[in-house]
């Protein structure tokens, strides 16, 4: 099950690029919240998938 958390936590990793990038390019608040919010569960979900299966 290591797989699913590393790629949960990639994703997120993945999100919160595309956060800063979009924040750099001034978009709009509402998809840099709504991004926000995907990244913080995916990398909360990895983590605490990584950390209950070990």
């Amino acid at each position: 099950m290591n797989g699913l958390a590393t790629v949960l936590i990639l994703v997120g990793l993945f999100l919160v690029g595309g956060i800063i990038s979009f924040t750099k390019q001034g978009m709009g608040k509402s998809l840099i919240t709504l991004l926000s919010i995907s990244a913080g569960l995916c990398l909360v979900a990895g983590v605490l998938r990584l950390d209950y299966w070990n």
